[in-house]
């Protein structure tokens, strides 16, 4: 245990919009991974929860209703709206740059809203060149396994009216699923990150960091968790998830929003704050000592959080191009046994506008980190009796080149996450391969108990 202040990295400044030539690469892009399928159209589908793909390829994250962007072989792509996202569209810069074709499909907006004045969906599809000889991928946020379905290829996630005009047009053989070549966790478009998204994701990491922190600062007996909450400032940025705060009555409900429970020591506490691009968890005690902790838990550092900080310090050693995610799946798990830790969901995973992509960590998983991969550090352990712990940020995997791009297009950025590998190193003990950019000004901050948080856990030196 170390007493120290935490550091100040600075602040972010929101990079502007990358320009319409970024997004016409990236559906170009998609194009490329089309044609050895031999698909002559895509369909990205979007909704308020499943914006992630659609934004990637033209900044727009759908308001209110669903959102259809249908790709060809050439071609400018059209983006087939409701009412209320028709006004939205120059959010685009790819529609600002006339790249970017746009038709009204009214039975896309709300209940009871005008539906009269645009074409049906069979006329719209058939207009692109869907026909009878097209074979068109579909891309959800959703993909699935052999394992899962006996029709893997034909299990399509998108909305059922939808896929039924699609099929009714092309054919049921010729309308497959195609969301791996955007979210796959290794080939997918989504899976590998430029400079300048990394400059994005490390705004929005510090962003809510430093919210995390007002929170952490902020916390006083009595108070409601709607108080807390408010400290962290939400500037407007949209979430990629909603904000959770656990305690009392709903400490072990995980996801669960504010309520009005009120914070008393000797409750156990997590919250996130995830804006596009990051998700800032913490998971500790209400408390400032060890006897603040029911009689059961007062081990919590030496029995719980002590050794996840020494096996985190070890997955962070992994990070590197080339590690397959069986094997840091393995380290978690022979390190920190279920039956004491609890960890069951994937330890690591891939983070974009999403909270969560997909996964190469995960049992007998040979496939392997690169460079351009942005991962979450969300390793997740949970105990009837010690509840949990967590150092939940972002890091990207930046090769040589990838780092010398980010240090000559984003020097500020570049700085800040070289501070942060000098404090994790030098105070935390934590070893980082030079591969490793930690994104958020809390990189591997745990405060066991909350109360006073400027006791963190550390390696010893």
């Amino acid at each position: 245990m170390i007493e120290i202040d935490w550091p100040d990295f600075g602040l972010a400044v929101r990079p502007p919009v990358q320009p319409a030539s970024v997004f016409s690469d990236r559906v170009n892009a998609l194009r490329s991974a089309m044609e050895p399928r031999g698909l002559t159209h895509a369909v990205v589908y979007a909704d308020r929860e499943h914006f992630a793909n659609l934004a990637y390829l033209t900044n727009i994250d759908p308001r209110f209703e669903e959102i259809l962007l249908i790709l060809a072989r050439s071609g400018n792509p059209l983006i087939v709206t409701g009412n209320e996202c028709r006004g939205y569209l120059g959010i685009s810069p790819l529609f600002d740059a006339g790249f970017l074709r746009t038709e009204l499909f009214q039975t896309f907006s709300l209940l009871g809203q005008p539906r009269e004045n645009s074409r049906s969906l069979h006329e719209i599809l058939r207009s692109e060149g869907i026909d009878d000889d097209a074979v068109v991928g579909c891309i959800g946020w959703k993909y699935f396994l052999d394992t899962e379905t006996s029709d893997f290829l034909h299990t399509i996630d998108l909305p059922s009216y939808l896929v039924d005009a699609l099929r009714e047009i092309a054919g049921r053989e010729n309308v497959v699923n195609a969301t791996d070549l955007l979210m796959h966790p290794v080939y997918g478009l989504r899976a590998s990150c430029s400079a300048a998204d990394i400059a994005f994701f490390e705004y929005t990491n510090v962003l809510a960091a430093e919210g995390m922190k007002r929170m952490i600062f902020g916390l006083r007996e009595g108070m409601t968790d709607f108080e807390v909450v408010e400290l962290a400032r939400f500037n407007g940025e949209p979430f990629s998830c909603y904000p959770t705060f656990c305690t009392g009555k709903t400490a072990q409900l995980g996801v669960a929003s504010p309520s009005g429970q009120l914070i008393r020591r000797g409750q156990p506490l997590s919250a996130n704050i995830s804006y596009f691009g990051s998700n800032i968890c913490r998971a500790s005690w209400i408390a400032d000592r060890a006897n603040d902790l029911p009689q059961d838990a007062r081990e919590y550092i030496d029995a719980f959080a002590g050794p996840y900080f020494e096996v985190m310090a070890e997955w962070f050693t992994q990070m590197k191009p080339g590690v397959a995610g069986g094997k840091i799946w393995s380290l978690v798990q022979e390190k920190l046994p279920f039956d004491r830790f609890g960890i069951f969901l994937n330890p690591g995973h891939l983070i974009h506008f999403d909270e969560w992509l997909s996964s190469p960590i995960y049992e007998n998983s040979k496939l392997t980190l690169r460079s351009g991969m942005p991962i979450q550090v969300d390793v997740i352990p949970s105990s009837p009796v010690y509840f949990s712990t967590r150092m939940e940020d972002g890091i990207v995997i930046a090769d040589a080149t990838l780092r010398q791009d980010l240090q000559s297009q984003w020097p500020d950025a570049y700085e800040r996450c070289q501070a942060r590998r000098r404090f994790m190193t030098k105070v935390l003990g934590i070893e980082l391969p030079d591969e490793v950019l930690p994104l958020s000004n809390t990189p591997a901050i745990v405060p066991p108990f909350l109360l006073k948080p400027n006791t963190l856990i550390a390696l010893a030196q």
